[in-house]
């Protein structure tokens, strides 16, 4: 495993991504661009990431069944209902969602730029290593669960 698996909250890198995207639209006033509506459509986007990741945690509490995000091993259930239909990481993809709220309220294109490094980011060090444990625990279940609904969206 590396040594930046399982390490940093995904929260905590939402928070370090948000203020660089804050940042860059501070020191580059440049790439700016209006968009009218963009603070309510931003606000709009950051709920129903707040919504999707609830959606997720909400499956992980029914099936009652570790959310902290340092510890897959300790996953006692597989969870594949609810809004893990159609995604495998809600809680992450409600992330983006809010972190592309953030980037329209700044009305700045390196602020959207920042959101693919927090994507592989997690995709490289978090989800990856998710995903290694939880195949190692839940076997076939896993792999076609995995076969059958995408990563991200």
């Amino acid at each position: 495993m590396s040594s930046l698996e399982l390490k940093v909250p995904p929260v905590l890198q939402v928070l370090v991504i948000g203020a660089a995207m804050y940042g860059v639209s501070k020191t580059s006033p440049a790439l700016k661009f209006a968009l009218p509506g963009s603070g309510w459509l931003g606000g709009g986007l950051a709920i129903i990431g707040l919504g999707i990741g609830v959606m997720g945690v909400t499956e992980f509490k029914k099936a009652q069944t570790t959310v902290n995000p340092h510890t897959p091993e300790k996953s006692e259930h597989l969870v594949t209902s609810g809004i893990y239909q159609y995604s495998r990481n809600p809680m992450y993809v409600g992330l983006v969602f809010i972190l592309f709220g953030w980037a329209l309220y700044l009305s700045h294109l390196l602020a959207f730029a920042l959101i693919l490094i927090f994507i592989k980011y997690m995709s490289r060090f978090q989800i990856q290593a998710e995903e290694k444990v939880i195949t190692k625990k839940f076997g076939d279940a896993y792999r076609a669960y995995l076969a059958r609904v995408r990563r991200w969206l």
